[in-house]
């Protein structure tokens, strides 16, 4: 993980690079109702519901365009 931090030149608002790509992952999988509260007991089932919501997105995505 790298931590971009603000220029000190900048005034204003200023968009970071590559932070809204994180962003964007955190909110789709927080539309998947299970992930939306902390109540897992392991660390392997908290990566194993977070894979499922990640195959759920992409199966969808696949299903709207059409590929085969």
């Amino acid at each position: 993980i790298e931590i971009i931090k603000r220029s000190d030149k900048a005034k204003g608002f200023e968009v970071l690079p590559r932070r809204w790509v994180v962003e964007r992952t955190f909110a789709w999988l927080g539309r998947c109702r299970r992930l939306a509260k902390d109540v897992e007991r392991s660390i392997a089932s908290a990566e194993a519901w977070i894979m499922i919501a990640h195959i759920r997105l992409i199966t969808r995505r696949l299903a709207r365009y059409g590929y085969r």
